[in-house]
Formats: C-alpha cells, sequence, structure tokens
C-alpha cells in the first residue's frame, strides 16, 4: 500500500464510481412486473367492455394501488436488474414518478384506440384497445423505462 500514487488511486476511485453509475443504470423492474402489468390491462379492458362501469372503475383503481404497490416493493430503489443490491441513494428519487408517468401516459393511447374502434363499429373496442397497449407495455416495458431514465436523468 505505500508504494500507491495518487494518480493511482484517483484512477482507482473514478473506476469505482463509474462502476455505481453503471449499475445504477440497470436499475429496472423486472420483465415480469411488465408481462403482469400487460395482463391487467387486459382485464381492465375486458371489464370496461363486459361489465356496468363502477366495476370497471373499481378496478382501475384497485389495479393502479396494486401495480404502485407491487413496483414499489420490487424497485424499493435497491436492486439491479442482475440480482445486485446497491445503496438507496445511487437511485434517483424520479423513477417512481417516472413509473407513474408511464403508466398514466398509456392510457392515452388506450382511449384513443378504443374510441377510433368503436367509431370503426368495431366490437369490444376497449378489449382490443387493452391489448395493443398491453403488448406495448410487456415487449418494450423495459426498454421504454430506461431510454425514459436517460432522458430525464432519473
Amino acid at each position: 500500500m505505500n508504494d500507491t500514487t495518487h494518480e493511482g488511486a484517483r484512477s482507482a476511485l473514478d473506476s469505482i464510481d463509474s462502476a455505481q453509475h453503471a449499475m445504477a443504470g440497470e436499475i429496472g423492474l423486472p420483465r415480469w412486473y411488465w408481462w403482469m402489468m400487460a395482463a391487467g390491462w387486459i382485464v381492465l379492458g375486458v371489464l370496461g367492455d363486459l361489465t356496468p362501469g363502477w366495476v370497471a372503475i373499481v378496478a382501475t383503481v384497485l389495479f393502479g394501488a396494486g401495480n404502485a404497490t407491487l413496483a414499489g416493493r420490487l424497485y424499493d430503489g435497491t436492486r439491479g436488474t442482475a440480482g445486485v443490491r446497491l445503496n438507496r441513494s445511487q437511485v434517483s428519487r424520479r423513477l417512481p414518478w417516472l413509473i407513474i408517468g408511464i403508466l398514466v401516459v398509456l392510457v392515452l393511447p388506450t382511449i384513443g384506440v378504443a374510441l377510433g374502434l368503436d367509431a370503426d363499429g368495431a366490437g369490444h373496442p376497449g378489449l382490443l384497445a387493452s391489448v395493443f397497449v398491453a403488448a406495448i407495455v410487456g415487449f418494450g416495458g423495459p426498454e421504454i423505462l430506461q431510454r425514459l431514465r436517460r432522458l430525464v436523468h432519473a
């Protein structure tokens, strides 16, 4: 240890800092979470088309609350995608808001597609629209989250 130079120590600390930032960039939610959310989206589409409005509203509120709870427990700020645990201070406080924002924004294409399908006379437009958005969520959820994290520095 006596022969360690200032430059060598600085280089080692820079390497550690770089590795910490790289791991923090890997924080996300597991792929199965996104597929479960996609399945829930489809269930909401079915309920919206086949049940009274109040059932769909209650189910949507429960879905949102359940999703927020599950995402919070999974993400809890310390789990990396490879099972690595980080210190909570390494993860942006914007991440939960980003996840909520993604969910809220996904409502817009669901409504838009459902309205378009309904105007075209399609049967069960809510279900068809939810399947469309569920495919986006299931196949692209993790990638969407990672790109948005980089965009907003979360």
